[in-house]
């Protein structure tokens, strides 16, 4: 036998490419599908629950469901009528809202990038592990455990620094009070809602620091960069769009948190921008204050009130995914 045809023999017979997917291909791709959709078709459906049950009371108060202060409900519990008209309005509770997601975003996200830079780039790979599971463990904590911590646990510590704050600080109209009340302000609320969202924001922040490309890491510390220099000048540009979307997942769960907020805050009807002092409330925590006792009016403004709030939410995403898209195009 020749060379020639023992080469020949041991060439194998040409595979046969198909771009036909396989029967667990489609399988997957159907399951994936239909989860994808179905997670559209539930939202959709809880914005259409919620336009249906309160489209009455915004086309009648219009833009005032907004902007107004006051909230007054003229069918009482037992179904008689009041002596004055109904009017709801939820702007105070949107500012608490907004307030307290912003002080929760502020003192969260240095916090949560710093931790996740040091899990990346500074821990001991021993213990590196078992803290990146803590983090997740928290970030699935029920709302509840954190608003019973932080009125037992917190509050008093809190309170402390809220008056350090004014003490030192109260030439800023934010910091300055009109009544020495520091407990259950909007201060507290926001610790404890940063103390919830870290988690999110870490695990978000930590995923996207490691994918930072390992060239870029090398060739900073080739030209004498320390790790530091390392850091800033390679990993935070390269992650900021991933710190971006980390903070607004964590300002969005802030906005829609109720439990922890209504645990923790004195829950008062007024815009209440002096951060320190204890009145305020969001439009969660109004939900959960009035739902039990409210009439069928007041139920339906409730209603319209969670719907401002899903559509307020549903915003800071879609602002969140355009930053995050800009940043990419901008290959950081």
């Amino acid at each position: 036998m020749s060379i020639s045809e023992t080469t020949k023999i041991a060439i194998p017979e040409p595979r046969e490419i198909s771009t036909v997917p396989r029967f667990s291909d489609r399988v997957f791709r159907v399951v994936v599908s239909l989860g994808g959709i179905s997670s559209l078709v539930i939202l959709g459906a809880i914005a259409f629950f919620l336009g249906i049950r309160g489209f009455d009371v915004l086309s009648n108060t219009g833009i005032k469901f907004i902007t107004q202060y006051e909230w007054y409900s003229a069918i009482n519990t037992d179904g008689t009528a009041g002596e004055q008209a109904s009017t709801f309005g939820i702007g105070a509770m949107l500012v608490g809202t907004i307030i307290t997601a912003l002080i929760a975003v502020a003192i969260g996200v240095p916090i949560a990038v710093a931790s996740a830079l040091y899990l990346n780039f500074y821990a001991p790979t021993a213990v590196r592990g078992f803290l990146v599971s803590v983090i997740d463990l928290m970030a699935a904590f029920p709302s509840i455990l954190f608003g019973l911590w932080g009125f037992n646990v917190l509050m008093p510590g809190g309170e402390y620094w809220a008056k350090l704050l004014h003490k030192y600080l109260s030439f800023v109209p934010l910091f300055d009070v009109s009544a020495p009340v520091f407990s259950r302000s909007p201060f507290i609320a926001g610790v404890v809602l940063a103390i919830m969202t870290i988690p999110i924001i870490t695990s978000v922040s930590r995923e996207v620091f490691s994918q930072t490309p390992l060239d870029r890491i090398q060739a900073a510390y080739a030209l004498g960069a320390t790790k530091w220099s390392m850091i800033r000048a390679v990993v935070l540009p390269f992650g900021s769009s991933g710190i971006v979307g980390g903070a607004m997942l964590g300002l969005g769960r802030a906005m829609g948190e109720t439990v922890a907020v209504f645990t923790v805050l004195n829950i008062v009807f007024q815009a209440n921008f002096q951060i320190l002092l204890g009145a305020g409330g969001n439009v969660a925590s109004l939900i959960i204050l009035k739902f039990g006792e409210a009439s069928g009016e007041e139920i339906n403004a409730l209603m319209a009130a969670g719907l401002i709030l899903f559509l307020l939410t549903l915003l800071v995403n879609t602002v969140a995914d355009l930053i995050v898209n800009r940043s990419g195009r901008k290959g950081r």
